[in-house]
């Protein structure tokens, strides 16, 4: 069952018209979402959402099936779907909240979904040729192919052939392919082998070390609480828990009651 579908069944209402309250001093972070209000059609999703980031943070966005975390990514990343009807998202101090899915991404934001997406038809180099065909462009592929070594020996390969752990490096490399200020990672452990995990985990280890501002939603929330700096506990679409990765760590009851781990 998707995510809306579990979310859908609690209520049915809009959001309340509230204006959107700033953060603390009421400055902007590198990144900050105020009050945000998302629906898959009538099916009230993320509820008043509230977090910062600051430039070079690894956050870890957490909660149990449906709790909001997918759909709070794809709202920041400015999807179609869920439809954000009301709230702030502020990159950079640069407004995101008006725009389209093309235009969040031509100014640093770099979604990279459950499912990967991964274009069939295009080689490994195609794919990344891809992401580079309009600026801004991120890292070259030789810089690329150097973090990637699997992808540089497979990269006359057809992508959508590659295996499931390939396909996510890929999906990471096609993101870093752009100039990107803010990374969100949605389930990248997802459905992958131990030896792959601990592959991903490097990658993302790298990502951590080069200073990336980055959000992971993953529900191995003890590997992605180990990498990020800070949490956000999302439950039933709203924020529970805003605080640091160790404090979630150290917190069984919080832990047992938000994340069932």
């Amino acid at each position: 069952m998707s995510e809306h579908e579990i979310i859908g069944d609690i209520g049915k209402f809009k959001a309340p018209a509230t204006d959107p309250v700033k953060n603390q001093g009421g400055t902007h972070a590198y990144f900050s979402c105020w009050d945000m209000h998302s629906y898959y059609g009538e099916s009230y999703i993320v509820q008043g959402v509230n977090f910062d980031i600051r430039e070079g943070e690894i956050l870890a966005l957490l909660g149990r099936n449906g709790a909001g975390k997918t759909s709070t990514l794809r709202s920041i990343a400015r999807t179609d779907t869920p439809e954000m009807q009301h709230g702030e998202i502020w990159l950079d101090h640069q407004p995101i909240h008006n725009m389209k899915s093309y235009q969040a991404a031509q100014n640093g934001i770099a979604l990279v979904p459950e499912d990967r997406r991964i274009i069939p038809g295009l080689t490994v180099e195609e794919s990344l040729d891809l992401a580079q065909i309009a600026p801004p462009i991120g890292w070259t592929k030789e810089r690329i192919y150097e973090h990637f070594p699997r992808l540089a020996e497979r990269r006359a390969q057809e992508a959508v052939t590659l295996s499931g752990g390939e396909q996510q490096m890929l999906a990471v490399a096609r993101a870093l392919a752009r100039d990107i200020k803010l990374l969100l990672l949605d389930e990248p452990y997802e459905g992958l082998a131990p030896v792959i995990v601990q592959e991903i985990e490097r990658i993302l280890e790298s990502i951590r070390e080069l200073g990336m501002t980055t959000v992971i939603v993953e529900q191995n929330a003890v590997a992605a609480l180990k990498l990020s700096d800070r949490a956000v506990i999302l439950d039933m679409g709203k924020v529970v828990f805003d605080g640091t990765a160790q404090e979630v760590l150290d917190n069984n009851e919080l832990r047992e009651e938000y994340l069932a781990i």
